[in-house]
């Protein structure tokens, strides 16, 4: 007997049912409904800031106290949510990270299967070499590295420099797909092209080389370069200033870097986005499924996460769990960077309409 349709009467034949539950490793669905089927998500991850101007001085610090080279690898700084501890993950999907190279310094080569990239938010004198193919890193570059690429990077000035890596290691990792593989503890190129040979083949718009023919799960481009996304935000406002529509919404520009050979998004499991809000423009509340980080690259302005607003100035990374409405609001021009997981919730068809 049950005194409803849900909750069973306590016994002792129900305790040994409990405990033969646990013995045998089985969970009865009735006790955990909520937790698999919640009626929206609700994420463990939380809306958090990572100030620049903080990991900017934390990285400088290891790079005068921790030796970059073989077995570490990287001096990459992993953004830790807070609600995901103690693993060292920004969402449960993506990792992202501040990379500090000093003076004179090779970071050795490896590949992975993990997707990965890098955006610059100052600085360049730094090529991060991909499968021998040399590419510089300049100031509001993207740079690509697709999973199983053997990549480094060396740095041919006297001055350090700090970007940031996005990675699906979450993903990689909690559906045990990764695997690891050492190169040279030298790149494989050490030359320094202005332009990589993958944006001489490939980096003409609208015009695809018959030498290399298909689709391509990654974008076979290196470098997505400052000069083409700023020109392109700029004349979608500028269109919008001649009464054309070519803006997300009045005031902001946006677009989405994409792989040539498809159209679709630069790497599988990785979006990739560019934001351009004119002064005093403010964006509609939106929700996402699937998660996404931000990083400002120029201007001040706040965004709110939920029911929290949280100033923003230059470098600041934010990050926006699943389903958590935000909205952005400029103060000066503000432009921001941004990636997510959503190729993959796409492709899953868990992507819905964003609530407004």
């Amino acid at each position: 007997m049950t005194s409803n349709n849900t909750t069973p009467d306590a016994s002792a034949e129900l305790d040994r049912l409990y405990a033969d539950f646990a013995r045998n490793s089985t969970a009865p669905l009735w006790t955990q409904t909520g937790n698999l089927m919640p009626e929206s998500p609700a994420p463990a991850a939380v809306p958090h800031v990572w100030q620049w101007s903080e990991l900017l001085d934390i990285a400088r610090r290891s790079g005068e106290l921790v030796p970059v080279g073989r077995g570490g690898e990287r001096r990459a700084i992993g953004l830790a949510n807070p609600g995901l501890a103690p693993t060292p993950y920004a969402t449960p999907t993506l990792w992202c990270a501040i990379q500090w190279l000093g003076p004179r310094e090779t970071a050795p080569e490896h590949r992975h299967a993990q997707n990965a990239f890098r955006f610059v938010i100052e600085g360049e004198g730094v090529w991060t070499v991909v499968d021998g193919d040399p590419v510089a890193m300049r100031r509001g570059d993207l740079l690509i590295t697709p999973g199983w690429c053997f990549h480094g990077h060396h740095n041919q000035t006297d001055q350090p420099m700090a970007w940031i890596d996005g990675l699906d290691v979450p993903l990689a990792h909690d559906l045990d797909l990764g695997f690891f593989e050492f190169g040279p503890d030298a790149v494989s190129d050490a030359s320094t092209p202005s332009v990589s040979r993958s944006e001489r083949l490939w980096s003409h718009p609208g015009l695809t080389p018959l030498s290399a023919p298909g689709a391509r799960e990654a974008t076979p481009i290196a470098a997505y370069r400052w000069e083409h996304t700023d020109r392109a935000l700029r004349e979608q406002l500028l269109l919008q200033d001649e009464g054309h529509p070519a803006t997300l919404e009045p005031g902001h520009a946006a677009i989405k870097y994409t792989n040539p050979t498809t159209g679709g998004d630069v790497l599988p499991t990785i979006r990739c986005e560019f934001h351009r809000l004119r002064a005093a423009a403010e964006s509609a509340v939106r929700r996402d499924v699937g998660s996404s980080i931000w990083q400002v690259f120029s201007g001040n302005g706040q965004v709110v996460l939920g029911t929290e607003q949280r100033a923003l100035a230059t470098g600041d990374i934010f990050v926006v769990p699943s389903w958590v409405p935000w909205s952005l609001r400029a103060e000066s021009d503000l432009d921001l960077f941004r990636f997510s997981d959503a190729p993959v919730v796409e492709r899953l068809r868990y992507h819905r309409p964003s609530n407004r």
